[in-house]
């Protein structure tokens, strides 16, 4: 990953340049998916079965430690914010029922997959590490977004019409990403010079993360 676009980053670092940076790091991401039309049903079911097994379980305790992390109120009261979406809607449910419909409930082979990569995310979420946190979490946000199309598309290819996560998903991460950015902004005024390894670190473990996901073996 190339960081040398945004060099060492400080409080009167333009967050413009964060979020383009984080931008191609989204692009180069979606550009390596398998195409839905060439893969066998079995490898689209490994697909939403991966990608189950992480999310369902996981990006809540994410979020959580970003908002644990997080050192400004501003910062805190936009997490707390995406916090309460997912709990109170239960969007948990919504990625098992999406799973169950698709015939893709992650079994212990797709934990297994997935285990080495997700791990690695884990240890980096409970640093607790603002800055690089809330990044990682803005960067996740902005994928899942422009991911949904992608993820509905195999989950049709598999016969299913239970698409209620990937169409709220596809509009409320949209706002979420933005809110992170502002979240950002708001920890960057607090926060010590980085370089922007330190910075990127997360996004660099969640693109080895997804790569796993949609690994098509």
């Amino acid at each position: 990953m190339s960081t040398a676009t945004v060099g060492v980053i400080t409080s009167g670092t333009d967050i413009a340049a964060i979020q383009a940076h984080v931008d191609r790091e989204i692009d180069a991401t979606l550009a390596v998916l398998p195409d839905p039309a060439h893969l066998s049903p079995k490898a689209r079911r490994g697909i939403i079965a991966r990608y189950a097994a992480v999310l369902e379980g996981n990006f809540i305790y994410w979020m959580t430690g970003a908002y644990i992390g997080a050192q400004s109120d501003d910062a805190r009261a936009k997490i707390i914010d995406n916090l309460r979406e997912e709990v109170r809607d239960c969007h948990p449910g919504m990625m098992r029922r999406f799973a169950i419909a698709a015939q893709a409930v992650p079994t212990p082979e797709d934990s297994e997959a997935v285990y080495r990569a997700l791990t690695g995310v884990r240890l980096f979420i409970g640093r607790l590490s603002a800055v690089p946190n809330v990044v990682a979490m803005a960067y996740f946000e902005g994928l899942i977004q422009r991911f949904m199309p992608y993820l509905a598309d195999l989950a049709v290819r598999q016969g299913s019409s239970e698409l209620e996560y990937t169409d709220v998903h596809g509009v409320c991460d949209i706002t979420h990403t933005q809110e992170l950015f502002r979240a950002l902004e708001a920890e960057l005024a607090l926060a010590p010079p980085m370089s922007a390894e330190q910075m990127f670190e997360g996004v660099g473990l969640l693109r080895t993360l997804v790569q796993t996901i949609v690994s098509a073996n």
